[in-house]
């Protein structure tokens, strides 16, 4: 067992017993020697400041009656708990390179070197947790950092933005609301005050963030949501229709454990699977649809199964 170990369980042990603690139930629980624990003792009180005393008539040890209630002090946690911590270090890292890192370098290092007291190889967590990201759009840390403070401060945000429509740059002045991260990409959810209205903004298309000292005006959480997750995808806005879909038995081996929408109704029958979801913009959805090529069909409604048709003959036409 860790000096780690040992000292969660030494102060574990003082923390619930009613009587003062014999050196052998010490060494017995620890499977440590009576110079080993009385190290271990000695560290407490020299390092942790814990009121440790031995009492001679009972021929224990224990925290002095008459000191205030004993906590292991600062950043105290099991090995099993600092390595979830980093493990989560290491999947922020991931989805967005360099978002946290200069913040959480001291923490790390001191978690890093309590792990290294117990014996456990926390570089090793870098390693064994990594996430692919597929079709990501790299948002710079001069765009996210500014972008992130105005949305976690409640600023108002400036920036410049060149939409994919090709329309140009424009100059935008919003209200930021959320962060998202859909799909290995980042998204600013906004009002936008020329608009007056909630708007998607994508971060890798924004250019000359600027943090106003001024508030922003917030929305409500169901002004939100409801924008952001009434319908499938990253295109906003209440749903103006119900994509009935119907997955070939191969497909639903896959599908049929897939969450779309919160709102989705799914079930098995006719040999297939049968999904229905909400959505508000079909562009994202018809890709979706065409990404399982022959083992899907839309059944309905009529404008959406009509839109999959043309882009079938246009693909069609080019081969």
């Amino acid at each position: 067992m860790s000096r780690f170990d040992r000292i969660y369980r030494i102060h574990d042990l003082l923390r619930n017993a009613r009587h003062p603690v014999p050196m052998r139930v010490f060494m017995d629980a620890l499977e440590a020697s009576r110079n080993t624990i009385t190290r271990d003792f000695e560290f407490l009180r020299d390092s942790l400041g814990a009121p440790i005393e031995y009492c001679r008539q009972h021929n224990g040890h224990q925290y002095a009656p008459d000191s205030s209630e004993f906590e292991l002090p600062g950043f105290w946690m099991t090995p099993t708990e600092l390595y979830a911590l980093l493990a989560c270090e290491q999947l922020l890292e991931n989805v967005q390179p360099g978002m946290i890192t200069s913040r959480l370098a001291p923490l790390k290092d001191k978690i890093r070197h309590l792990l290294g007291e117990s014996g456990h190889d926390a570089e090793r967590i870098s390693e064994r947790i990594h996430i692919q990201p597929i079709q990501a759009r790299t948002a710079a840390h001069q765009i996210f950092d500014p972008v992130a403070e105005a949305t976690l401060a409640g600023k108002r945000l400036t920036f410049s933005y060149s939409a994919r429509s090709g329309t140009g740059s424009t100059h935008r002045q919003t209200d930021p609301q959320r962060l998202l991260h859909y799909r290995s990409n980042w998204y600013l959810l906004a009002v936008c005050r020329t608009a007056g209205a909630l708007r998607l903004f994508s971060l890798d298309r924004i250019s000359e963030p600027r943090v106003q000292g001024t508030p922003s005006a917030q929305r409500t959480i169901a002004e939100l949501d409801g924008f952001a997750y009434a319908s499938f995808g990253i295109f906003g806005g209440g749903p103006k229709g119900t994509a009935h879909l119907r997955f070939s038995s191969h497909a639903a081996e896959w599908v049929a454990d897939e969450i779309w929408h919160p709102d989705q109704i799914g079930e098995h029958r006719d040999g297939g699977y049968h999904l229905k979801v909400p959505y508000s913009d079909e562009r994202e959805l018809v890709m979706e649809v065409l990404r399982y090529g022959a083992d899907v069909e839309v059944l309905g409604p009529p404008e959406l199964r009509a839109e999959v048709v043309l882009r079938i003959r246009k693909m069609a036409g080019m081969y």
